[in-house]
């Protein structure tokens, strides 16, 4: 569609705005957008409801591009029917606008997919769609064509290749579509891949991270081939980047080299409880080049993996996941021993968070100046969930059958004694 044509249709929409024709294509706008509102809806609570896990994707893009590809389906039709009577230039309008909408809506769906909920994942949809908006304009105002031929005017050398600005906007705009591509693909393989039960966690996350590389790097060459670069000048960059790893970029490389080790020698995994220097937590994630421990407080620190490698990490769930819990009591000489290891024994079985099996149990550490020190060892299935509060109800619950059953808990006593009182 050229300039003229474009001020052609611009012109009648403003001449038809309040006459009849106007208010015809006014109503089939109108109209077109209401029934698509309610085919929408329609589909949306029933294919959605009762769609299978897998198929949500594919039925999620076609949701977002529904309402304005069906509105423009409506009005696609009204405009057919009143060219028999009118021109029809708002409708031609509304149909590119609508296209434009679906456009930002499935470019918006595919970048949430892609990348994670965060202040870059706005700024980068208000981005699209605000580029969208702006192509648009230029384009139904006739300034797009001016434009893509000034940029081509301008010419440049890069080495001893001749190359106009369109054509290096061009390219990179054809870079960062293969780019994205590449990341929507290897973000929907490993979504599938996450949910294969029978392949280890950590395989599972090393096979994705490596498939999202060789896809990026994949996609970078199908790229360059395309904007017409020669693919040997990697072997520069290649170098240089070699270089660069072994001064400045070493201490990076070992945290990558890190994290593959950790992931596949199976020596940590997503939700083993560890301690790490003074950080005692759930593994909540684990990264290429660190990892995520969640601490029974709810704060999260990020460890390099580099540290994981050269520094002792004791891992309490490696072979068993239970945790093992000892509280230390003392009683006095005077008191029942046997009772109140019983007792103690029958408080730690009676709550719901001790396990059965191994059975808790009570052990007599030594005799102190003031008691008798007494374990209380117990395990518990979670211990993720934090043990603070468990050992306070305990401590509770064996203070008050103390106090039932008459059994002492000391406290430190001293006698002072004067000697040589002449007073």
């Amino acid at each position: 569609m050229n300039h003229d044509s474009i001020q052609m249709i611009l012109q009648e929409v403003i001449d038809d705005i309040s006459t009849p024709a106007g208010l015809w294509q006014l109503a089939i706008v109108v109209a077109a957008c209401c029934a698509a509102w309610a085919i929408n809806g329609l589909l949306r609570a029933s294919v959605m409801r009762h769609a299978p896990e897998h198929w949500k994707l594919g039925i999620g893009g076609i949701n977002r591009v529904l309402f304005p590809l069906s509105t423009l389906i409506f009005v696609l039709m009204g405009k057919l029917i009143l060219n028999y009577w009118q021109h029809t230039s708002l409708l031609l309008l509304a149909s590119k606008l609508l296209l434009a909408m679906a456009a930002i809506r499935l470019v918006v769906y595919a970048v949430r997919y892609i990348i994670e909920p965060g202040g870059m994942l706005k700024t980068l949809e208000n981005s699209i769609a605000g580029l969208i908006w702006i192509l648009m304009a230029l384009h139904l105002s006739g300034l797009l064509p001016e434009i893509l031929n000034a940029l081509e005017d301008i010419k440049f050398n890069i080495g001893k290749n001749p190359v106009n600005l369109l054509l290096a906007l061009q390219g990179i705009l054809t870079i960062l579509v293969t780019i994205f591509i590449a990341l929507w693909f290897s973000r929907m393989i490993e979504n599938k891949l996450m949910r294969v039960q029978n392949i280890n966690m950590n395989l599972r996350v090393v096979l994705s991270k490596l498939l999202r590389v060789f896809l990026l790097f994949l996609a970078i060459l199908i790229a360059l081939s395309a904007v017409g670069l020669d693919i040997t000048m990697l072997s520069v960059f290649g170098g240089a980047l070699g270089v660069g790893l072994g001064f400045g970029l070493q201490r990076i490389a070992s945290n990558y080299v890190s994290g593959f080790i950790i992931l596949l020698d199976k020596s940590m995994q997503i939700g083993d409880i560890v301690t790490i220097d003074s950080h005692y937590g759930v593994v909540s994630d684990l990264r290429t080049r660190y990892l995520v421990l969640r601490k029974l407080d709810g704060t999260e620190v990020i460890i390099p993996n580099e540290t994981l490698i050269t520094t002792p990490v004791i891992n309490h769930s490696f072979t068993d996941h239970r945790g093992k819990i000892s509280m230390p009591v003392q009683v006095g000489y005077d008191s029942p021993l046997e009772l109140a290891m019983q007792l103690m024994v029958d408080i730690a079985v009676r709550n719901p968070r001790v396990l059965v099996e191994p059975a808790p149990a009570v052990q007599i550490k030594g005799f102190a100046e003031s008691g008798i020190d007494l374990m209380l060892s117990f395990w518990i299935p979670d211990p993720e969930e934090g043990s603070g509060a468990l050992q306070s109800d305990i401590y509770l619950e064996i203070w008050k059958a103390f106090n039932r059953n008459a059994i002492s808990i000391p406290y430190p006593q001293r006698e002072v004694r004067i000697l040589n009182d002449k007073n």
